[in-house]
């Protein structure tokens, strides 16, 4: 392992698997690969730019050439795939999109790592491919059961990665992880999306009756728990990465306002979205078995996160123009006009 295709690595979660990557592993090439869609960010990447084993290339994972010429330029020999479409309300509104990156895309980078004798594949996966979980925990072996447009274009792309280590007999893991929250996340996820409208004293739509129950798990966290998935993994098998922190969305909404010190009638209760999964939960016995430990609470991980939100202004104001407004008139505008 020395050079190190990260796709999807301007991205939320992976850009913290690129920062936390590029400092530990000075030895290694890390070579991002990001076709910088409204969520890929180069400012995610300004911790780590001017570091001599971190590259850029842009670039669409479905788009073959390309991959190609990466591939060559850089003497691929391991392969980290973050690179999604990844918001359930965009993939009701949107569909086409999800399915060209997250199982179109997949299946092209798959070809290409095994044309290029790739020596490792992790793909990154959601928890929400389990579907709705009324109680217990998921484990890596349950079936998948996706309820939206998002979670099945994720298991697609899971099963691809499992036809080729099958047939082909590639090195693939996979890693499916919790719900996850920090710094540099596109503030269309409820976390950052309220803490940046509740900074504003704008209204929060909360979907339904808000008790839709969600894991929980810091970024940083997560990025360990793919490094570790990656170190030692075994070959075509999947690895939970749990926050094992489950709470209501409603208090989540509550716990961020407060740390804002901003009143809790802020909080618009909406019409629901359309098969929204009541809760996910998931068993990280697996991955804690490799040597992963979370390292962060959910109650210090929202703190910083919120402190951060609160002290970067910079970077989220000018995210929250052009395209992020079209969406979120699209999405929220009819329902805050019906909120209780």
């Amino acid at each position: 392992m020395k050079n190190i295709l990260v796709t999807g690595g301007a991205g939320f979660i992976g850009s913290a698997f690129v920062r936390y990557m590029v400092e530990k592993y000075p030895e290694y090439n890390i070579i991002v690969y990001d076709k910088l869609t409204y969520a890929g960010n180069m400012d995610n990447l300004l911790p780590v730019s001017d570091e001599p084993n971190y590259r850029f290339e842009q670039g669409d994972i479905a788009d073959r050439e390309t991959v190609r010429r990466v591939f060559n330029a850089h003497q691929i020999d391991t392969v980290v795939n973050f690179a999604a479409e990844s918001h359930v309300d965009r993939s009701i509104l949107a569909p086409d999109a999800f399915i060209h990156t997250d199982v179109v895309g997949v299946y092209i980078l798959l070809d290409e790592s095994r044309q290029h004798g790739v020596g490792r594949f992790l793909q990154v996966s959601t928890d929400e491919v389990y579907g709705d979980i009324e109680s217990g925990f998921s484990k890596e072996d349950d079936p998948f059961l996706p309820n939206s447009p998002y979670a099945a274009s994720k298991a697609g792309g899971e099963l691809m990665v499992r036809s080729f280590h099958v047939t082909h007999g590639m090195d693939t893991v996979i890693t499916r992880g919790s719900n996850t929250f920090g710094p540099y996340q596109y503030p269309e996820k409820i976390i950052p999306f309220f803490t940046t409208e509740a900074i504003d004293d704008r209204p929060l739509p909360v979907y339904g009756d808000g008790m839709q129950v969600r894991d929980w798990l810091y970024v940083d966290d997560h990025a360990r728990g793919i490094e570790v998935a990656l170190m030692k993994g075994v070959s075509g098998e999947a690895y939970n990465i749990a926050g094992e922190d489950q709470r209501h969305n409603i208090e989540v909404t509550k716990r961020l306002l407060s740390l804002l010190d901003k009143p809790d009638t802020l909080i618009k209760y909406v019409p629901d979205r359309e098969g929204h999964d009541r809760r996910y939960a998931m068993n990280c016995d697996k991955l804690r078995a490799l040597g992963w430990e979370r390292q962060y609470t959910f109650e210090t991980a929202i703190e910083a996160t919120i402190r951060w939100y609160q002290t970067n202004e910079w970077w989220w104001r000018k995210i929250k123009t052009g395209e992020y407004l079209e969406f979120y008139k699209k999405q929220y505008e009819a329902r805050l006009a019906a909120a209780e």
